[in-house]
């Protein structure tokens, strides 16, 4: 089973995953858990009612007290993660086949028709094909409700950097459709958002104001994640290993911000300073699987951050390096100087 980011997964009992990353082990996927069926939930699908965990200490605190059974030590990335075995997997999501779904159906709710207007508008906008283009999120596996996000996924680094102009373009045109976020739009955002990574109001509004990949589509709130294709993808599992070596905060200077709008996302660092916690050198890049993180800084800026450092080893090209990888915690976070 391939699966990558921007899938969802739905197990024999009815649990659905949105898988994480690009890499996976052979038997078993990646995944955070979204949606579980709870009779006090507010989302139905048939006859089934769902409720939806959002923020990684409550995902993390019901499958401890609810799915053990997927928590499982992962020795290539020296973490205990959320692993789905492919064995319990009884359906695959992607996003490509809903939205080619979407186009075809003559009975769209007003979310599912906002999102395939969105999807439609973007992709001509960039000039990227129909197979490049898809929907996540809850109307993937259809668990919307009136309130939910629009989540496009676009697919090949040179489609998701034309879909990106494409946003920022008619986003400075002042367009009445495609909105960045208002101050009043990021102070929901971040009451949201705090409950799972802190971070002052000012530096968040200084952050997220300048983003394009999130904003709102006629009224809707949208996020964009850039996904590479398989071919891109020259890491299997195993190839690299992860050490987990510490805790840290960093400040550094931006060199490379290539792979700022792609999840996972990371950015070149250099003149890296250690302001706490354990100091290890040489530390190239800072990363993250989380959208979040996305668009954080650009190349030239300097930077501070705080999260879990990482040896990474390179069995392949017989090359190591540190990392610092943001988003695991609510105390990590990627700020650009002010």
């Amino acid at each position: 089973m391939k699966t990558r980011e921007g899938d969802l997964i739905e197990t024999r009992a009815g649990i659905v995953f949105d898988v994480k990353g690009l890499v996976h082990p052979p038997d078993r996927v990646i995944a955070f858990i979204r949606y579980f069926p709870d009779e006090k939930g507010d989302r139905k699908r048939n006859r089934t009612t769902y409720g939806k965990v959002y923020s990684l200490s409550k995902r993390n605190a019901l499958l401890r007290e609810r799915f053990p059974q997927y928590l499982v030590y992962d020795p290539v990335f020296d973490e205990t993660l959320c692993e789905v075995p492919v064995a319990d997997i009884e359906k695959h999501y992607k996003p490509v086949e809903k939205l080619k779904e979407l186009r075809s159906s003559e009975d769209l709710d007003p979310l599912a028709s906002n999102a395939l207007k969105f999807a439609e508008l973007l992709r001509e906008e960039a000039g990227i094909p129909r197979e490049s283009v898809g929907i996540s999120g809850s109307i993937l596996v259809g668990l919307q409700t009136s309130n939910s996000d629009v989540d496009l996924v676009i697919y090949g680094s040179e489609n998701c950097r034309r879909a990106y102009s494409a946003l920022r373009s008619m986003i400075r045109k002042k367009r009445m459709d495609v909105k960045a976020y208002s101050v009043e739009d990021l102070k929901r955002l971040f009451d949201f958002r705090s409950k799972d990574t802190d971070m002052r109001f000012e530096d968040f509004v200084r952050t997220e104001s300048r983003k394009v990949m999130q904003g709102r589509f006629e009224g809707t709130d949208y996020f964009v994640r850039s996904v590479k294709n398989w071919g891109e993808i020259d890491e299997n599992y195993g190839d690299i290993q992860y050490k987990n070596v510490g805790y840290s905060k960093i400040e550094a200077m931006v060199v490379g911000d290539s792979e700022a709008i792609f999840t996972p996302c990371t950015y070149t660092v250099e003149n890296v300073k250690f302001v706490e916690g354990p100091r290890f050198e040489p530390i190239e890049e800072i990363a993250s699987f989380r959208g979040r993180f996305c668009e954080q800084a650009s190349s030239g800026e300097k930077i501070f951050a705080q999260g879990k450092v990482e040896r990474v080893t390179n069995c392949k090209r017989n090359r190591g390096y540190f990392r610092l990888l943001a988003g695991n915690k609510p105390s990590d976070y990627i700020v650009p100087e002010n």
